[in-house]
């Protein structure tokens, strides 16, 4: 019988950790939180310090029942969640659970940065006590996350429509991409010309510049005929190398990752999801076998802490020595500057052991999991390699005419290497929009003062400034953690739930809100500022660090908050008007009854509905595709004026007449035009042009078709031979891997996976 009871939150990190401690130890997961807030109600007592009501769910009893159990059997008890503030929380729960600080065993509480043996028995010389001052953290997000959604989101059923939700931070991340999106639309772009000139040396070399400065000033151009006047100034003239400039530039190696850095590089190069991300770091922290049995790869990956261990740093050197040569070891340990309020006691994001280079583990790895360790070790071991020194030149080339100057100036530029340092490992990514010149760089030919040179060919070309670019989730994980909102921990989640709710949609890597988003973020900027307020939920993350440092009490600062939100909840149950926030005036002209057109809000969209409804049902979508519909998007719309092309001319087999593209709550389909007095209607498939995986290598197989569910019009993807064959996805099929003779599909997050099946339950 054990004598050691050790538990923790997942099955994974419990097999590794087993690996590491004698038979006098069992090792257990507590399958995440063993308690929390009821989901029926709140669960939360305003009037009595906010005092939660945790209870244990259903799903949890067998664990809970087991873990009792075994605590029976054991003399000590081991506490080894994760570090974090959800990790002691979760422990705190789990003591209250088993009654163990009423028990006979005693309670050690063990964290440890990474799962490997050196850390788990080193963790296990060192216990502490549960700390109160990061369960207090942890359950004050709990609840003040709580009263916000179970009171501001009943609100938003009421007011806009049933089913949606707000939150204190993925609400403020959805404002982040709607006022991007109103920038955008409201960008007004503006012509502005460039001039390049072709020059030529003696030596034949030829070398581009750039017309920049007139009279020593900056250049703008605006338009062609301002353009053209330049040209024709420098018709004829001569040109002269006036100014070169040569210099090192030295470039630092970024720090190594945090939790916000690996998402923000991950998603740049490799195009993971943030929740895809974490899911990966997950597994190589919890252990993979890498023959010999399961270890940790890589240290915890949620932290906000860019400190490396002294052990860590020395090992790092000597594989640089080993891989690359001495002129690349940094001469001492870099260490870098913490972000504000970061846990320094904590470690960044490296692999366990320096040592285990990628092609190694490759072989024991996934294609995924492979490329995120890969990541991860280059960013670490580039860090302790010296700086990358480049050498920059710069020339000015001054326009003359009959010896006089034209006081016209190109600027010629070009870069290169002299010493890769770290930049032989590592060179760190740029978001959509992001300058990317100090890459990119051309190549300089030998040029010194008062050197002559040739104008070969110069080039006039019209540009026209362009609107700041949509979030990616990299660049939203970056400005999210700028203005100080949310943590590492929440980033994952709150994408993952701003998408799932319909609040926003992906375009490729883009994040755009829907109409469903832009509504929701206007009624809760006009009625409930606080809550979407960038500095003010920056603030309340401080008073949650506060509490965590054991300055600030957690109760008074929840109501602080809860106190006038409450209020004003009550107010706006009153005066808010759904009419108001749901429909809007439009100028269209209902074309079937002569009334004025309103915007509505529906499922779908926006879209036009007849003022004059119930007398005339009349509505369409506002990019203006034709039928009875709900708004639509504008590759819905395109879509379907190709339907409207493939069926011009189609008649009702009922009644003669035309037959239109109409699209509904289930999609697109075939309509009368005489409708209400004929209701012919036909249905549209949606051929997806992907072969059933389960039927569709014999010869009369089926092809998954678009179809939509009977309750709320959900759209999935079927065969087309059913109810013969029953395949089904939500998730949109790509194509058959060739290779693998298995369906590829895109998932919600917009990534090209492999289909796996869901299992049902019961």
């Amino acid at each position: 019988m054990a004598k050691n009871l050790v538990i923790v939150e997942s099955p994974a990190k419990a097999k590794t950790i087993s690996r590491f401690l004698g038979k006098d130890f069992k090792v257990l997961a507590s399958m995440g939180h063993v308690r929390d807030l009821p989901k029926s109600k709140m669960g939360i007592d305003v009037k009595n310090d906010f005092d939660p009501t945790y209870i244990i769910s259903a799903d949890k009893k067998r664990v809970v029942k087991d873990l009792i159990d075994a605590y029976k059997k054991a003399n000590e008890l081991w506490i080894a969640t994760d570090e974090d503030r959800e990790g002691e929380a979760i422990g705190w729960h789990l003591v209250h659970v088993l009654k163990a600080e009423k028990g006979k065993a005693p309670i050690h509480r063990i964290v440890f940065h990474e799962i490997t043996e050196r850390a788990i028995k080193e963790s296990i010389k060192n216990p502490r006590k549960i700390d109160m001052l990061l369960v207090h953290a942890q359950q004050a997000r709990r609840v003040l996350d709580r009263l916000v959604g179970y009171e501001l989101s009943p609100l938003l059923w009421k007011k806009v429509r049933y089913g949606l939700s707000a939150g204190r931070v993925q609400s403020v991340a959805v404002r982040l991409i709607v006022d991007r999106e109103r920038e955008i639309l409201a960008f007004k772009p503006e012509e502005y010309w460039q001039i390049f000139g072709m020059f030529e040396k003696k030596d034949k070399k030829i070398f581009e510049a750039e017309l920049q400065t007139y009279q020593e000033k900056k250049l703008i151009i605006s338009n062609e005929s301002e353009s053209k006047k330049i040209l024709k100034v420098l018709e004829g003239a001569d040109y002269k190398v006036v100014k070169v400039e040569q210099k090192d530039i030295t470039k630092t190696p970024p720090p190594p990752f945090i939790t916000s850095t690996l998402q923000q590089e991950a998603s740049r190069k490799l195009n993971f999801s943030v929740k895809k991300t974490m899911m990966l770091a997950q597994q190589l922290y919890e252990g993979i076998d890498i023959g010999g049995g399961e270890t940790g790869l890589i240290t915890y990956m949620r932290t906000d802490s860019t400190h490396l261990a002294d052990f860590a740093l020395d090992e790092a050197k000597e594989v640089i020595r080993k891989e690359f040569g001495e002129k690349y070891v940094f001469s001492t340990h870099r260490h870098y500057k913490g972000v504000k309020g970061a846990q320094e006691a904590h470690e960044a994001i490296r692999p366990v052991d320096f040592k285990l280079h990628p092609d190694y583990v490759k072989k024991f790895l996934d294609r995924d999991l492979s490329r995120l360790y890969e990541l991860i070790w280059k960013r670490a071991i580039s860090c302790q390699m010296k700086d990358a020194i480049l050498d920059r030149v710069s020339a000015d080339i001054e326009s003359f005419k009959n010896k006089k100057s034209l006081e016209y100036a190109f600027r010629a530029t070009g870069q290169t290497v002299k010493f890769a340092g770290f930049m032989e490992v590592y060179m760190e990514g740029k978001d959509h929009g992001e300058d990317d010149s100090m890459d990119g760089e051309k190549l300089l030919p030998p040029l010194s003062e008062n050197e002559n040179v040739d104008l070969e060919k110069i080039i006039p070309s019209q540009h026209f400034t362009k609107p700041p670019a949509r979030y990616t989730e990299a660049s939203l994980v970056k400005k999210l953690e700028s203005e100080g909102i949310g943590r590492p921990s929440t980033y994952a989640p709150t994408i993952s739930t701003v998408i799932s709710r319909g609040y926003v949609e992906k375009e490729a890597k883009a994040l755009k809100p829907t109409d469903l988003g832009m509504v929701v973020t206007d009624v809760l900027v006009e009625n409930f500022s606080d809550i979407v307020d960038y500095q003010f939920t920056a603030e309340m993350e401080d008073k949650l660090d506060k509490v965590e440092e054991g300055k600030q009490e957690w109760v008074p600062m929840i109501r602080e908050f809860y106190e006038p939100f409450h209020k004003n909840i009550q107010v706006k149950e009153k005066t808010l008007k759904k009419a108001d926030i749901v429909n809007e005036e439009s100028k269209e002209i209902c074309e079937k009854c002569g009334s004025k057109m309103v915007i509505k809000l529906g499922r779908f969209g926006k879209f036009l509905s007849c003022g004059n409804y119930p007398e005339c049902k009349n509505a369409k979508p506002l990019e203006g595709a034709v039928g009875l519909a709900p708004a639509i998007s504008k590759e819905k719309a395109e879509e379907l004026k190709k339907y409207e092309k493939k069926f011009e001319g189609k008649k009702c087999e009922k009644c003669g007449g035309d037959m239109e593209v109409k699209t509904g709550r289930y999609g697109p389909f075939l309509g009368c035009s005489n409708y209400p007095k004929c209701k012919n209607i036909m249905s549209i498939v949606v051929f997806s042009g992907v072969k059933c995986p389960k039927c569709g290598e014999h010869s009369l197989g089926g092809q998954l078709v678009e179809r939509h569910t009977k309750k709320g019009g959900r759209v999935f993807w079927g065969c087309n031979k059913f109810p013969k064959c029953k395949f089904a996805t939500w998730d949109k099929p790509v194509e058959i891997d060739k290779k693998t003779g298995k369906l590829k599909v895109q998932n919600k997050e917009g990534e090209t996976v492999f289909y796996e099946p869901k299992e049902r339950k019961g």
